[in-house]
């Protein structure tokens, strides 16, 4: 029951993030073409799986793309808004896949789930 709850929060973002960016009038293809840009922390994991850890957690918590998106609206910055936007959405949509926060023990041990 929680990891499909967890899996529905990540639907939620998902979903409010793409109504947010429609209401913030936002260039569709940027979306697109952004969307998947936090995968690149996993290139990290070239170096070892500790500092891909890390970095994948980096760029894959909350905790670092809502202040960025709250930022760009407390400040009036378009461009900080679409990037705290678009980042969010990517974290919705690994969590509604079932893509978690990593462990330091292997790429594929998650908070969500053994990939």
């Amino acid at each position: 029951m929680v990891k499909k709850l967890l899996h529905l929060e990540g639907f939620v973002v998902f979903i409010c993030t793409i109504i947010l960016y429609a209401h913030f009038g936002g260039s569709w293809w940027i979306f697109i073409l952004f969307l998947l840009a936090p995968d690149i922390a996993a290139f990290a994991y070239l170096v070892d799986e500790k500092i891909g850890s890390v970095f994948y957690n980096l760029f894959h918590t909350y905790a670092i793309s809502l202040p960025i998106l709250f930022g760009g609206f407390l400040f009036e910055r378009p461009l900080i808004i679409v990037i705290g936007i678009i980042w969010t959405a990517h974290i919705g949509m690994d969590r509604m896949v079932g893509y978690g926060l990593k462990y330091p023990t292997a790429f594929q041990d998650t908070h969500l789930q053994k990939l």
